[in-house]
């Protein structure tokens, strides 16, 4: 799936930390058809304009020059922008290798533009085997579960089957914990990985760009041993073969982060993210923030001429460790998982095993959403989710603002 020089660039990235970044996520548009429960992206960068295709060129430019590895192409909603196929194709023209997210918008055209200009890797987020679930978390957007549905089917049309990857983008909620499982039997079934992020809650007194506000998304303390039931079960699936692309040390982290307790996936690096050494984010005018959370007071265009030496040099550097070393860490999975990929040797083996064979594990693809349907509703059949052990903890637990509407929706 990764091109030669692709393929270059993560092994220098890997070996030189610091020099060429692994990873660039680039917000091209605030603009999104949904609201979901666990996202704030679409208020936070709204303030903001889009850049120009023109502009978009000098931004691959530079990043070819720092010979940047990955490019994912989140937004908002990537596909609501009409030139999307052109701005993977100044990505991926330059040897960069293009990753793109969406939650369902896209149509079968747009797929098969962006798989022609190059991409070969996308995530869709999934969240629940249950339409009113996934509606209920989207923001209350009727049927955009079945516009889920209906995106996986065409990826599976637009996409070649070979040197391609898909996955799942899973939030891991009080309202879908015990559903975190099927998902991914259901995507080990289509041959797709799951790669799974819990909710993050921001306090409004201390306000971060992506992360939600709304309560309901946290864990409260009745539910730990349920997410330590959950966690481990996803473990044994991936021991099993099942496609659970996080590696170990994430996962452990996640239950630390539900817990509310401090992260550990930093810990190699003086308790500080590798940004923006290894990773950065870019807003959607294009200047450069550490992190989707975080965003600089200074501007700094990524397709601006000056941009590689800004990035060398000791300014921009000091203005993201200012912000990183104050920072209590996140478990949004792309960040963390890249130090830990760079960092954690095992993880950079299992890693690699998984590029290297996963363009030859078979996919049962074209799969119509009528398919997709019947094996959502075999894998339901077989492993039935048992609400009411949620329910039946949180019964005892005082109603306050965390979980008072966690009940009905678990019921």
């Amino acid at each position: 799936m990764f091109s030669f020089r692709t393929k270059l660039r993560l092994a220098r990235a890997l070996i030189a930390r610091g020099r060429h970044p692994l990873y660039v996520q680039f917000y091209v548009t605030a603009r999104c058809n949904l609201s979901c429960k666990q996202c704030n992206i679409i208020y936070a960068n709204a303030d903001v304009g889009e850049v120009s295709l023109p502009q978009v060129e000098a931004m691959a430019d530079n990043l070819a020059a720092l010979g940047t590895g990955v490019v994912l192409l989140t937004g908002g909603e990537p596909f609501v922008r009409r030139d999307l196929p052109d701005i993977i194709r100044a990505f991926t023209r330059r040897g960069l290798h293009v990753r793109t997210q969406t939650n369902g918008v896209a149509t079968l055209d747009q797929l098969q533009q962006a798989a022609a200009a190059g991409a070969r890797d996308i995530s869709i987020s999934l969240d629940s085997l249950l339409a009113e679930k996934q509606d209920f978390l989207n923001g209350s957007h009727d049927r955009s579960w079945m516009r889920a549905i209906d995106a996986i089917s065409r990826v599976t049309h637009a996409y070649p089957v070979h040197r391609s990857f898909a996955a799942f983008g899973t939030v891991l909620s009080p309202q879908n914990l015990l559903e975190i499982p099927n998902i991914i039997r259901f995507a080990t079934r289509i041959g797709w990985y799951v790669s799974l992020v819990p909710a993050h809650v921001a306090d409004p007194a201390d306000p971060h760009n992506f992360r939600s506000y709304d309560r309901e998304m946290l864990f409260p303390p009745a539910l730990y041993p349920l997410v330590d039931d959950v966690l481990a079960e996803c473990t044994a699936l991936q021991r099993q073969g099942f496609l659970l692309y996080d590696s170990p040390e994430f996962l452990a982290n996640v239950r630390r982060f539900i817990r509310r307790e401090p992260v550990t996936w930093r810990r190699r690096n003086d308790d500080v993210c590798d940004s923006p050494a290894l990773y950065f984010a870019i807003r959607p005018n294009g200047d450069l923030q550490p992190c989707c959370d975080h965003v600089l007071q200074e501007s700094y265009p990524v397709w601006h001429p000056e941009f590689p030496g800004w990035y060398r040099g000791r300014e921009l550097r000091g203005a993201v460790h200012d912000i990183t070393r104050r920072c209590g860490g996140c478990m949004y999975g792309s960040f963390p998982e890249m130090t830990i990929t760079a960092r954690y040797p095992l993880t950079t083996l299992r890693r690699t095993a998984i590029f290297l064979r996963r363009t030859n594990r078979p996919k049962p693809w074209p799969l119509t959403s009528a398919q997709l349907l019947e094996i959502i509703g075999e894998i339901n059949a077989a492993h039935p989710v048992d609400h009411s052990r949620a329910s039946t903890l949180l019964e005892s637990v005082p109603r306050h603002a965390d979980v008072t509407r966690v009940l009905p929706v678990l019921s």
